[in-house]
């Protein structure tokens, strides 16, 4: 199979062009163009006219090269630069008018999937990467885009504004020395940092890697006793010592004419010696491990290879184990959280067909399950309110904006008012996901009632529709029921409405 890859990033675009051949991937082709349009995106906010042109001039001698390798399978991607650009839309539009190519922008769970599915394949006889808790870290130039995993699991995904390129453009608002600038880098980059410690210690990292092609490369020709045998090497506390001596010794133009390295990536080794020291203090033990790969080369893997993640890791495995960490991060219930997702999901399997829902919609309705209640965290009063808002704010693994908005106002909704037009969130969907927001805003309304009280009470729950269009929800309880049933008299008004069905609720006694 023979497949091409298309990396759009804020300094270079990149195209690798590959094919089976056996365990390994044949690399047939690569390139690598600079382009500036991290520089107009990170400025001005926007991607210049001439940056466009620029793109889909180097594209369209992308395109002739993929056309003499007859190559059928094309991924193009963009990342940090293009999704931050105010006019993102008209860039990927033009670019398909004008070279035929699909841009699909990539969030920070994007790369991290496409980097942890290729690492799981690439170090499967050499690292056991689901068996260790682990951050893992991929150096961009208009982020570092990290993934804090626990066992094959991820917690939380975050893309920091720490790539290269931005702390080059950093660097040209200071005045000072060589010393005074690279303490200013330091603290910027230190400030950048301080989300992530707050995140580590709640779980015990056992192994930060990092994910760089370009960089990487160069750090035998400054450390010249660093020599590897292998693309997957540790990097230690004492070499990140000596790379930080001889950056602030001389200068970086000086560092690269004497090193052969290029000018545009010696100009920013003083921004990545700073990172590797802080993702060396995010660990106990005194190295980190870095691997010379590409998100580019990633993404070849999995489209060759099929490279996913296994099922026991697929995207809503994912989601939950993300949701189960933020319900901790903002001192949630868990065990509430987790009874009524269970819940809710048993609803869902049983009236998704009287309601018109798609299986897709059910992982929508399990995360606001779990993440309703995080609004306490603000405040008791109102606390739909600010569950809304802060998960609307999210960047959750591989999902998009719309569904982060489904999400918050499903969340929204399992109390108080039902949907309303009003309402400025509910308000901005299309009338088709509003429409879906009132029917799983239904089913959560029913399934936080039958625990509200926190006790988790329901032990086995059924489901019957009777001869009278009727529905008869059967619950199986050790213990008296009486304010759930109260409550539950209330919450239910919303799914007989949409579903045109009376819901009976009843109690039974369950064997202890």
């Amino acid at each position: 199979m023979r497949a091409a890859v298309i990396d759009i990033g804020s300094t270079t675009m990149n195209l690798v062009i590959g094919e089976d051949d056996g365990e390994n991937i044949k690399t047939l082709e690569t390139l690598t163009n600079v382009i500036d349009i991290g520089r107009g995106a990170f400025y001005q906010g926007r991607i210049s006219q001439r940056e466009i042109k620029q793109t889909t001039g180097i594209l369209e001698n992308y395109k002739r090269l993929i056309n003499e390798y007859a190559v059928t399978n094309v991924k193009v991607i963009a990342t940090t630069a293009v999704r931050e650009a105010e006019n993102a839309n008209l860039f990927i539009d033009t670019v398909f008018r004008k070279t035929g190519f699909d841009i699909e922008v990539f969030n920070v769970g994007d790369v991290i999937f496409y980097l942890d599915s290729y690492l799981s394949q690439k170090l499967k006889h050499s690292y056991p990467l689901h068996e260790k808790n682990l951050i893992i870290a991929e150096m961009g130039s208009g982020s570092l885009d990290i993934s804090v995993m626990e066992k094959g699991y991820i917690l939380t995904n975050l893309g920091i504004p720490a790539g290269t390129l931005r702390l080059k453009q950093f660097k040209m608002l200071l005045d000072g020395s060589q010393a005074e600038i690279y303490g200013a880098l330091n603290d910027y980059i230190d400030s950048e940092f301080a989300h992530i410690r707050q995140i580590t210690p709640k779980i015990k990292i056992d192994d930060v890697i990092l994910v760089d092609e370009m960089y990487s490369r160069y750090l035998q020709n400054i450390l010249p006793n660093k020599k590897r045998e292998s693309n997957f090497f540790k990097f230690t506390f004492r070499e990140a010592h000596q790379l930080v001596e001889k950056i602030t010794e001389e200068r970086l133009d000086e560092i690269g004419s004497r090193h052969n390295i290029p000018p545009y990536i010696a100009d920013c080794f003083d921004g990545y010696s700073i990172t590797l020291r802080k993702l060396l203090s995010l660990v106990r033990n005194r190295y980190i491990y870095i691997l010379e790969t590409s998100l580019s080369e990633a993404i070849l893997g999995n489209i060759i290879f099929g490279a996913e993640i296994s099922k026991k890791y697929n995207k809503a495995n994912q989601l939950v184990s993300a949701a189960r960490f933020i319900c901790q991060k903002y001192n949630a219930d868990l065990k509430h959280a987790k009874s009524v997702a269970g819940i809710a999901e048993q609803l869902f399997s049983f009236s998704k067909g009287m309601l018109g829902l798609d299986e897709e919609d059910r992982i929508y309705l399990i995360l606001a399950a779990y993440l309703y209640n995080i609004g306490q965290f603000v405040s008791n009063r109102a606390h739909h309110k600010h569950a809304e808002y802060i998960i609307n704010s999210m960047q959750l693994f591989r999902l998009t904006k719309r569904e982060i908005k489904l999400i918050a106002c499903i969340a929204r909704y399992h109390r108080k008012a039902p949907p309303q037009r009003t309402h400025p969130l509910y308000a901005s969907l299309d009338p088709q996901d509003q429409i879906m927001v009132q029917k799983l805003s239904a089913l959560i309304r029913m399934a936080h009632a039958l625990d509200s009280s926190h006790r988790q009470k329901v032990k086995k729950l059924e489901y019957e529709e009777t001869a009278l269009q009727e529905i008869n929800l059967i619950v199986h309880s050790t213990e008296h029921f009486t304010y759930e049933k109260a409550v539950f008299a209330e919450r239910k008004r919303l799914f007989e409405e949409l579903s045109g069905n009376k819901v009976n609720l009843i109690i039974k006694k369950a064997v202890a």
